[in-house]
């Protein structure tokens, strides 16, 4: 094997359309820590937090991003003890090292898991960062459970995280759930997805109370900015809320009297502090390619662009950032 590979770096202080946005350079193959697996990639695909870590480069800055890969075990590192060249694997990988936007890519084993037999690389790479995101919401943050009833509200039904969360709320549960989309192909596709019911966010609070006048018990939040006190109309008391994103000056006190419970989701904390069950990220994966494979969940892909490349980083970026993206958007060889 080479010493080095083609990697695909994003250059900060840069408008995603510029031509340099991405440049494609030749970079050292990544040196395996205790535990690592050095993974071929084959997909990957590209998710909001690539998008906002590459805006938030400086100028001078640059990195490989891809917080979704799909591929095979080249190798494996001291320690390895649950994977060999030539498994098939996905995962999301850690923000503090460099993503898998590149030839070859090392991962800690712990947060792999072995890729579902019936899906391509291309339709399981759209599903680590997003089933991980809201595996964690809702069995870890909320606590449900197959027989756990009330009525789950999803923001963005289209969305990635939307998506998959609807699925396993659906077939894991068995709430009521409650998704938002405001085009009619976004509603149709959060349908497709599950959604008992879809309402338009632009009008959430009378939307929600029309189909659940009592409120809702729990709540999936990708958008915070300007809603707290819809939240505060429109989740029940003692209800919960999962927050993904990280607006500045967040006032989270007009929850306070319904007792309403915050939780903050990310799903690189584990990976970042090297948490003692990090390998639950991996039992995660495992779970869900139990699931795929049984035909209970299906992939979110919705978008699949031929080629791993400056051009195709470009692209799935500017759909993604737009905020119109539905589904997954997927880099496949």
């Amino acid at each position: 094997m080479t010493s080095t590979m083609t990697a695909f770096i994003a250059q900060g202080g840069r408008e995603i359309t510029d031509a340099d946005a991405f440049v494609e350079q030749e970079a050292p193959v990544p040196e395996l820590r205790p535990r690592d697996l050095l993974v071929k990639v084959r997909a990957v695909s590209v998710n909001p937090v690539d998008t906002k870590v590459r805006a938030g480069l400086g100028r001078d800055d640059s990195k490989i991003l891809g917080y979704d890969v799909a591929g095979i075990v080249e190798a494996i590192g001291p320690g390895v003890t649950g994977f060999a060249a030539g498994d098939e694997v996905y995962y999301a990988g850690d923000i503090t090292r460099d993503g898998g936007n590149a030839a070859y890519h090392a991962v800690d084993e712990r947060i792999v898991g072995r890729k579902p037999n019936t899906l391509s690389f291309a339709e399981a790479a759209a599903l680590p960062l997003t089933t991980l995101t809201s595996w964690e919401i809702l069995f870890d943050h909320f606590g449900l459970r197959a027989d756990s009833t009330g009525t789950l509200l999803v923001l963005g039904g289209a969305g990635g995280v939307g998506s998959i969360a609807i699925q396993l709320a659906t077939q894991l549960t068995s709430l009521e759930v409650v998704a938002t989309a405001s085009r009619s192909e976004s509603r149709a596709w959060a349908r497709s997805q599950g959604a008992d019911h879809v309402v338009d966010h632009h009008n959430l609070v009378d939307e929600v109370m029309a189909v659940a006048p009592h409120g809702v018990h729990y709540l999936v939040a990708s958008q915070t900015r300007g809603n707290i006190n819809a939240f505060a109309d429109i989740v029940a008391p003692f209800g919960h809320i999962a927050a993904l994103d990280e607006p500045p000056g967040l006032d989270i006190l007009p929850l306070k009297a319904k007792s309403i419970a915050w939780h903050w989701e990310m799903i690189f904390t584990r990976s970042m502090f090297d948490t003692a069950d990090m390998i639950e990220q991996r039992n995660i994966l495992d779970r869900t390619s139990e699931l795929v494979d049984a035909g209970t969940l299906r992939t979110t892909m919705r978008t699949a662009v031929a080629g791993i490349n400056t051009d195709s980083l470009r692209q799935a970026h500017e759909l993604v950032a737009s905020g119109k993206a539905i589904g997954k958007v997927v880099l496949h060889d």
